[in-house]
């Protein structure tokens, strides 16, 4: 068993347990039965929040209590070529050095684990505590739903930790507010009464990542790759669209993607040639960063419709114009991305009107103001493929406030035990804390975890010893309130 065992032994109960966004019966009742086998006090509220309540520790009756809060849900990534069902499959994991990981698909540490080290709290017969009260949110990564139907009165603490953050040794006092961008373009299916070549390409490989934490780590795009790709064969070649999908996850970077297309033969080589020279300047630009990158070309059976081409070419000129990436940095906090957007997915879908292209992105800023410019900037690009574009209710930014009394506390605790300073900072990704703050206004937070990589996709890992060093962390902080 992994240390700390309190800890990873809970994690390796709830890694058993499905729970992808927007699927969280089963990890809800989950929570519900773990609080009856424990005896401790629980709440389910109509969303399928949980909360649980355990009393203070002899000698710290009078003192506040304090909130901890992690989401249930977990992004659901995983390679092509592996074989999981995220509905009803348990997560494989392994361990390799210092790291936790899973087999081809997102460990699920995001946030598991900050699950797993308040349920560890609540059971806990030796850790002297205030009165602690554990929320546990569904739906935080594809819309914050559970954050959003929080009622007014169910939290009943005035200190608030978060253990969402995927940093050593870091506190977070803010993070960025956000907006999802989802486009349809609807199109019809013209016949093919010609002898073309037809070909796949498949963009894959990618790193992906966190669209808020990764955004500016020079990592690649699936999608921008493939439509740049489209777009200079549409310039060079009598080029034809038959499909067109990419990446999954609003808040994901596109690891992969791939497009059926045909031309007249006589431009067969001149394809291959193009696609060539088109992937060795792809290298050139991300290979030291994307080292695992690989893009196929190869013949496939001919469709027998196509996209229509007018449509087909505006589609592929609107993702490639589309922004995508850091697109400011912050004024006020040296190292910090104040706004971005993330060209999430592409995929083919039909509804009553027929056939049509989704395209979905989101966009992040710590400025409101710069939220809703880029969102706009984002729709205007889209319009001129897509007859439809509308935009999720987005979520506000959490304001960082450096006089916290509890950020005066977490940071002694971090001090005492490992002596020296840990760094506060904001983070560009969005985290609930925003939410909670317009149901309780009078909330004072901090978010705080440990050590992960490569979260929202199949190389996410967690540090083991890192999760050792934020449960001591968190231990000492509750023995000092």
């Amino acid at each position: 068993m992994l240390e700390p065992k309190e800890v990873f032994g809970i994690f390796d109960a709830i890694r058993q347990v499905p729970r992808p966004s927007k699927h969280e019966e089963q990890i809800s009742q989950w929570l519900v039965d773990f609080a009856a086998a424990h005896g401790i006090e629980c709440v389910r509220d109509e969303a399928l929040n949980v909360i649980m309540r355990v009393p203070a520790t002899a000698g710290y009756e009078n003192h506040e209590g304090v909130i901890l809060q992690a989401h249930m849900d977990m992004v659901c990534e995983k390679n092509s070529d592996v074989q999981h069902d995220f509905l009803h499959d348990p997560i494989e994991t392994w361990v390799d050095g210092d790291f936790l990981k899973a087999r081809g698909t997102t460990l699920g540490g995001d946030d598991g684990i900050g699950m797993a080290m308040a349920l560890a709290v609540l059971v806990s017969k030796e850790l002297p505590h205030p009165a602690v009260e554990c929320l546990f949110t569904v739906d935080e990564e594809t819309g914050l739903t559970g954050a959003n139907k929080l009622k007014d009165g169910y939290l009943k603490g005035r200190r608030l930790i978060n253990l969402d953050s995927e940093d050593d040794g870091q506190i977070f006092i803010g993070c960025a507010g956000g907006i999802d961008t989802l486009a349809k373009m609807h199109y019809t299916l013209e016949p093919n009464n010609k002898n073309l070549f037809a070909a796949q390409i498949c963009v894959s490989g990618l790193m992906g990542g966190h669209s808020g934490d990764d955004i500016n780590k020079g990592r690649a795009n699936a999608n921008k790759i493939l439509a740049h790709l489209l777009q200079r064969l549409y310039n060079e070649t009598e080029l034809q669209l038959a499909e067109i999908e990419g990446g999954n996850l609003r808040n994901a970077i596109a690891r992969e993607a791939e497009a059926v297309v045909a031309v007249p033969f006589a431009f067969k080589e001149q394809l291959r040639i193009l696609f060539n020279e088109y992937v060795a300047e792809v290298e050139a630009q991300y290979g030291e960063v994307e080292t695992e990158m690989r893009m196929e070309l190869q013949s496939t059976e001919l469709p027998k419709k196509f996209i229509e081409a007018a449509k087909a070419r505006k589609l592929v000129k609107a993702l490639c114009d589309c922004p995508h990436g850091m697109i400011a940095m912050s004024k006020d906090m040296p190292g910090l991305v104040e706004t971005s957007t993330n060209l999430a997915s592409v995929k083919m879908k039909e509804d009553a009107k027929g056939p049509y292209i989704e395209i979905n992105t989101s966009q992040r800023s710590s400025i409101e103001l710069e939220k809703h410019r880029i969102k706009d900037e984002v729709e205007k690009v889209l319009a001129t493929a897509c007859d439809e574009v509308t935009h999720g209710d987005g979520y506000p930014g959490w304001k960082p406030n450096i006089d916290s009394p509890i950020l005066d506390l977490v940071r002694a605790a971090y001090v005492a035990l490992f002596g020296e300073e840990p760094k506060v900072l904001a983070i560009h990704a969005g985290l609930e804390c925003g939410l909670f703050l317009e149901k309780y206004p009078y909330l004072d937070m901090v978010s705080i975890g440990p050590q992960m990589y490569g979260v929202h996709s199949p190389q996410e890992r967690l540090s083991i010893s890192s999760t050792g060093r934020c449960w001591a962390w968190l231990c000492e902080t509750l023995k000092r309130m």
